[in-house]
């Protein structure tokens, strides 16, 4: 999964899109949808609800289908969410903000599968302290996660200036090989299972990772809320077959190790590869958890972090005014931004479905 947020170019192209693509209001309720998910440890799981048929099980439940695809590319998997081709895409939280939300799409969040703990790192050759970071070049896919994880870093070690480092764009592609063959790179910002060989360069140094700023860096499952309000079915089926795969995950035994059978070979990984990524990733395993997670006082803290970045990052487009530009709902109703315009919210009611034994 390239974990990106785009701007500029694409928020251009995207608008268009979303004039073109966007569901009707209030339209009648369907019978078939679409959930698609990219590799990526945190959507691994929709591989085995796949697979094991879980998903299926769920779907027949409510008298619907629900084909779930493994794209190939992120960031084409969310412009097809935008045009109305899918029901639902995983994202990285941000992305749902700049890309569909900034872009005029009313999105929800009608799932949270995990959030990074440890899995993104700020990693260099000659610093100790993100401190040194100030007036350095720090290579980075920018306006990223990275380049999220960088700000906060310098943030909570007393820097709110974000220009304060000097970010260098470079792919993901190409991060770990630079870094390691290229002297001149002496700071870089990256995740697993890219950072595992950076981090063995002589005198590399892990300054700062998602584990210091928990449940910052999530991932979750989105969807346009008037197709979530004309179809909450939908929505019912993929929270619960996520619950059912997750308990399995949890439970361990025959069926868990079935279970990680599937996602590493769907990521490409081994077994030891799985385990690393597992272990820096906090998984929701259960819906009390999400439940207390996405209706906290810090979730609100969270998203007005999240998108204090996205605007000094220019990621909510040319015409934004100020970080209020676009409304946040939060799962309490409690609305960050202009409450006229909300275009992202964080809708617990299936997770707490789950909880009530109502799915």
């Amino acid at each position: 999964m390239k974990r990106i947020i785009r701007a500029a170019a694409v928020f251009a192209s995207l608008t268009a899109v979303v004039l073109a693509g966007a569901p009707a209001a209030h339209a009648a309720p369907k019978k078939s949808f679409k959930v698609a998910y990219t590799v990526y440890i945190g959507f691994m799981p929709f591989a085995y609800m796949k697979t094991s048929g879980i998903m299926k099980k769920w779907a027949d439940k409510y008298g619907i289908e629900v084909e779930v695809i493994q794209a190939n590319d992120y960031v084409g998997s969310i412009n097809q969410f935008i045009a109305g081709e899918i029901d639902a895409v995983g994202v990285a939280s941000m992305d749902g903000l700049t890309m569909p939300a900034a872009g005029g799409v009313d999105t929800s969040i009608l799932l949270i599968t995990d959030y990074s703990d440890g899995n993104d790192i700020v990693v260099s050759k000659t610093a100790k302290d993100v401190k040194e970071l100030a007036g350095q070049d720090v290579y980075l896919l920018q306006y990223s996660v990275s380049h999220y994880l960088l700000n906060r870093g310098l943030q909570l070690a007393g820097i709110d200036d974000p220009t304060a480092a000097k970010t260098v764009n470079i792919s993901d592609a190409e991060i770990s090989a630079a870094f390691i063959s290229q002297d001149e790179m002496k700071h870089a910002v990256s995740w697993k299972p890219l950072t595992e060989d950076m981090l063995k360069v002589k005198g590399a140094t892990n300054l700062f990772d998602s584990s210091k700023i928990p449940g910052e860096i999530m991932d979750v499952f989105i969807g346009n809320t008037q197709n979530l309000k004309d179809n909450p079915d939908f929505a019912k089926a993929v929270v619960g077959a996520w619950y059912e795969a997750l308990g399995i995950l949890k439970a361990g035994g025959a069926p868990a190790e079935e279970m990680r059978a599937v996602m590493t070979s769907a990521m490409g990984t081994d077994a030891g590869g799985l385990q690393a990524q597992l272990d820096t990733t906090h998984f929701f395993y259960t819906a009390p958890e999400a439940l207390a997670f996405l209706t906290s006082a810090d979730n609100a803290k969270i998203w007005d972090n999240i998108r204090t970045f996205c605007f000094q990052q220019g990621l909510f487009g040319q015409g934004a005014t100020s970080v209020d530009t676009i409304g946040i709902e939060v799962a309490d109703g409690t609305v960050l931004g202009d409450k006229a315009n909300i275009k992202m919210r964080v809708n617990a009611s299936f997770t707490k479905d789950a909880v009530d034994g109502k799915l």
